[in-house]
């Protein structure tokens, strides 16, 4: 699993597939441990995690190793943690469907190659990407939705989340 994983970032480092690769300082590939079990996927990178070439390591990232740790999670033991792309967006907005597409293959790819039972959908970009159209993120946040099979047998469940960023900005969610 893990060289299989580390070709695909290999082969996300040489992307060129859209022009957010002549703006990037890093390519924001995963953290965490890779498993079977759980797997959150963020929106895109931000300033700081195009800077240290990891996802949620701001203000956001803080609060989720919070969230985690308060029902008995880690990012280092328990969680494999990837965006929908893998290039930080001009000024923090939101990646355009076109980048979105261009980077989907190493998103589908790192997934197929973890299998996993639960992913979390970080945000409304996330929530989007692999569940269009079921409404928006306030109202189907901590609903249970069954995804794509990753193995070709099981289908993983999918819950969406607020966004830590968004829960910073409106600390009474």
């Amino acid at each position: 699993m893990f060289e299989e994983l580390e070709k695909v970032e290999q082969d996300c480092l040489n992307c060129k597939k859209c022009p957010l690769c002549k703006t990037r300082k890093n390519i924001v590939f995963s953290d965490g441990i890779p498993n079977n079990n759980l797997v959150l996927v963020g929106e895109a990178p931000g300033f700081w995690e195009d800077e240290k070439g990891l996802p949620f390591v701001g203000r956001a990232g803080q609060l989720l190793d919070k969230i985690f740790e308060s029902v008995g999670l880690s990012r280092k033991k328990d969680v494999y943690i990837c965006n929908t792309i893998k290039c930080r967006p001009p000024n923090n907005r939101n990646p355009l469907p076109e980048e979105k597409e261009a980077c989907r293959s190493f998103l589908d790819t790192q997934l197929e190659i973890l299998k996993p039972k639960i992913v979390l959908l970080c945000g409304s970009v996330a929530l989007n990407s692999f569940l269009p159209n079921i409404g928006g993120i306030t109202r189907v946040r901590g609903k249970w939705f069954e995804g794509k099979s990753f193995d070709g047998i099981n289908k993983a469940k999918m819950m969406p989340i607020f966004h830590p960023s968004y829960l910073l900005r409106n600390d009474s969610r």
